[in-house]
């Protein structure tokens, strides 16, 4: 039987450039996943709409992203690579434009969950693909493209949304503009790189959602996993929740001011990530939910005293602890397991995750219909606090 790499070669891209493009794809579609955090409190002043269904659409995209990783996660191992990441892409191009000719929340909500399929589906095959990729020589590369990724991308979406959105007089459409024009380019770009996997069978019985932990991790999975869980609950703080706090609370209506808090959280946990590899795991996950939990009392503190100051300070020490505890969940786990199992740690990291972020967003959105935007916030704050405050007690312990 021919398999993908046996077949006669096509016109493809040198590996080098594949890797870069394909590196390149995979911050875009984090990116995109960012970019509405500084639209959300534009959209909401143009139609009216109650803040609680800003933050179900932003729930409905974690959990739609969820249920694609679960079942579409391990595809790309049987049917190769290059489809799967074709495939996203275009799906993800679809997102973009039902967000660019959206014309009422409804419809932000479908493209929200189309765009969270799109990026569980291409989370796997695309990073796959960037490690495969990745030049011989350098192979470490690689894999760090696919640790920074994620929180680069988002904290460069939500930038780029809010820098545009602030000058440009069709806000949203300019941006919604430049990411269709970007995935476009993205799927063409996939169609040429070369296969990095040979297809094999099973496909079918891979879209059964498994998740299976392997039991010499299972008490380290357990120790990690308030640190995991308080990561993905400032997730939604500063994608979904943050942006709407500034309007109702800090009356701030700029889309720059709104996408920084975004920013700077994200941008510090990339650099702790890129910086801290000779730091031993366990030591990088008790800095890190140290860092959160002094980032959620400063951010409850920020409401309480109307101060922006302490706002931005929260973002940038919880941020870093993001990076940190993520870096250091990963980096224990990942060791501990054979090649094989790698998949199933990934898989419930991102079930623990996930699912922490989309309900997080869908009970904050019932909560705020109820008591208000502020005490929300301060009430996420605390609950996130004493999640990472867990974390802390757990790690120390062990």
């Amino acid at each position: 039987m021919t398999t993908a790499l046996d077949r006669p070669a096509r016109t493809h891209l040198p590996r080098t450039v594949a890797f870069a493009g394909i590196s390149a794809a995979m911050v875009a579609i984090l990116v995109a996943a960012g970019a509405p955090t500084p639209l959300w409190p534009i959209y909401q002043h143009e139609w009216g709409f109650p803040s609680w269904l800003l933050t179900l659409a932003f729930g409905v995209y974690a959990l739609a992203l969820l249920v694609a990783i679960l079942v579409i996660g391990s595809l790309s191992d049987h049917i190769g690579r290059r489809p799967l990441m074709i495939a996203s892409l275009a799906l993800e191009l679809v997102a973009m434009l039902v967000f660019l000719f959206a014309p009422g929340i409804g419809w932000l909500i479908v493209a929200r969950v189309i765009q969270g399929v799109a990026t569980g589906a291409a989370s796997s095959s695309l990073s796959a693909a960037v490690v495969e990729l990745a030049p011989e020589k350098h192979k470490k590369l690689g894999a760090m493209m696919t640790s920074m990724a994620p929180l680069a991308g988002l904290g460069i979406g939500a930038l780029f949304a809010g820098v545009l959105a602030e000058f440009a007089s069709e806000p949203a459409f300019a941006v919604w503009l430049v990411l269709v024009v970007v995935m476009a380019a993205g799927t063409v770009f996939t169609l040429f790189t070369p296969e990095t996997v040979s297809r094999k069978p099973g496909a079918l019985a891979s879209l059964k959602p498994q998740v299976t932990l392997p039991v010499q991790v299972r008490g380290l999975f357990a120790s990690a996993l308030p640190g995991i869980i308080s990561s993905f609950f400032f997730m939604t703080l500063f994608l979904g929740l943050i942006p709407v706090v500034l309007v109702a609370v800090f009356k701030v209506h700029s889309p720059v001011v709104g996408s920084l808090a975004a920013f700077v959280a994200f941008a510090a946990g990339t650099a702790l990530s890129a910086t801290t590899s000779g730091i031993k795991p366990q030591r990088l996950r008790l800095a890190g939910t140290s860092a959160m939990t002094v980032g959620a009392i400063l951010f409850v503190a920020s409401i309480g005293m109307h101060s922006l100051t302490l706002l931005w300070a929260a973002s940038l020490i919880a941020g870093a602890g993001i990076g940190a505890s993520f870096a250091g969940a990963t980096r224990g786990l990942v060791p501990e397991v054979a090649p094989h199992q790698r998949a199933g740690i990934f898989t419930a990291i991102y079930l623990a995750g996930y699912l922490a972020m989309g309900l997080s967003a869908i009970i904050a959105g019932v909560v705020i219909g109820i008591v208000g935007v502020a005490s929300t916030a301060i009430g996420f704050g605390v609950i996130t606090a004493l999640v990472a405050l867990t974390g802390v007690i757990v790690t120390n312990r062990r």
